[in-house]
């Protein structure tokens, strides 16, 4: 086998060669060095410079990027829980911000003490451009649920404000009725009894009782065959309502031996009602015979309630 000629290697092409070697190694093994302090390898025309920052600086920045990212992310799920959450409509077809490709860069990020040093700055920049578009699409959703949430306030408020104003008028309304219907009713009351004051007689009749009660006897008998036990009750009955006096009259209009009210009721006896006590007697006994049988049952009913 013929044999390759032998040839030196230079000390130019060694120390290309170490420099090279020495640019890919890890970023721990780098020396840190500044820009303006860093040595040069020359050979030739061939020149090789370090990395222009020390390694620290670059890490320091990358942490502060992460840091910075993960808060974005963070905002990013708290405004889309929050929009969820309030169930208002926020007025956009998003509600929620794509976070995928900063979430990307931070776990890149998180892997600062195994990446190239010369990718951390490129690696920090990227992250810090999505972070600024991740806040501020999330801006933007905080702001239009704000917005929602004082508009509901506002609708609420004015809802309040409307119901209180209806219930308010509604109760005006209703005292205003009641007090309509109070006054009717006085009205109503004073007519009547203005009306049960001009039907009494104005004639001032004097016929004695025990005559009065003597014309009842004979009526009692004769139209209803009620004996003595019946008229005794009868006796009892007008003597509390009237003393039997034919112009016995009191403030509520009731008039007469069996106090009608009004007293004209009983011109459906006779027109002379107002001063024949055998005219007020029919009237009286018929109903009496109508409403409860007989004058004890109309007794027993006047000492129950007071009246008959």
């Amino acid at each position: 086998m013929p044999r390759l000629p032998y040839r030196p290697v230079t000390s130019a092409l060694l120390g290309l060669g170490l420099v090279i070697g020495a640019a890919t190694t890890t970023a721990g093994a780098l020396p840190a060095f500044a820009a303006s302090d860093a040595p040069a390898a020359s050979t030739g025309s061939v020149t090789v410079e370090t990395t222009s920052a020390p390694l620290s600086a670059i890490t320091a920045g990358g942490v502060t990027a992460m840091s910075a990212a993960q808060n974005a992310v963070a905002a990013a799920a708290k405004v889309s829980i929050d929009i969820s959450a309030s169930g208002l409509d926020v007025g956009t077809t998003a509600t929620t911000v794509d976070t995928d490709k900063l979430g990307g860069l931070i776990t890149k990020l998180r892997a600062l003490d195994v990446t190239p040093a010369m990718m951390i700055p490129t690696l920090t920049s990227d992250a810090k451009a999505e972070t600024e578009v991740v806040a501020a699409k999330t801006a933007q959703l905080r702001a239009a649920l704000d917005a929602a949430v004082q508009r509901k306030a506002a609708e609420e408020a004015a809802a309040k404000a409307a119901a209180e104003a209806a219930a308010k008028a509604a109760a005006e309304a209703a005292a205003a009725a009641e007090a309509a219907a109070k006054a009717k009713a006085e009205e109503e009351a004073a007519a009547a009894k203005t009306a049960s004051v001009s039907s009494r007689p104005a004639v001032n009749v004097n016929v004695d009782p025990a005559s009065a009660q003597g014309i009842a006897r004979s009526m009692a008998a004769a139209n209803y065959g009620w004996g003595d036990d019946q008229f005794a009750c009868l006796v009892s009955l007008w003597n509390k309502e009237s003393g039997w006096r034919v112009n016995a009259a009191n403030s509520s209009g009731a008039y007469g031996i069996p106090q009608a009210l009004p007293g004209s009721k009983m011109a459906s006896a006779g027109a002379d009602w107002e001063t024949n006590p055998a005219t007020q007697i029919a009237w009286g006994m018929g109903y009496i015979a109508g409403r409860y049988g007989t004058p004890c049952g109309a007794w027993d009913h006047s000492e129950s309630v007071g009246w008959y």
